[in-house]
């Protein structure tokens, strides 16, 4: 799928999640309703998806886990928080830079 389609597809499946359950809850659960969502909508995806450390040519398991990995192309990371902070920015550019390595 095209990723500016399946970017769209993910970003509606998250405000259904929203709207239906409204502001406030555990991350956790905003995570396994967006899953229900995804499978509802036929997209590709794994939870808690383990991103190695690439440190001296080798790959580290050192506990990080992308919260959303949709179709091996799209990280979602979820927040349950009043307001997106500078370190929130930070944490997801990181993981970027890890899962391209």
């Amino acid at each position: 799928m095209e990723f500016d389609k399946l970017s769209n597809k993910v970003i509606g499946c998250a405000i259904e999640v929203h709207r239906t359950l409204g502001p406030g809850l555990l991350k956790s659960t905003y995570e396994q309703c967006l899953a229900h969502e995804l499978k509802l909508n036929n997209i590709d995806f794994k939870l808690q998806h383990p991103l190695p450390v690439a440190y001296k040519d080798a790959r580290l398991d050192c506990g990080y886990r992308v919260d959303v990995l949709i179709e091996d192309e799209l990280i979602i990371e979820l927040k349950s928080v009043e307001e997106i902070k500078g370190i929130h920015e930070a944490q997801l550019l990181t993981y970027m830079k890890l899962e391209k390595e």
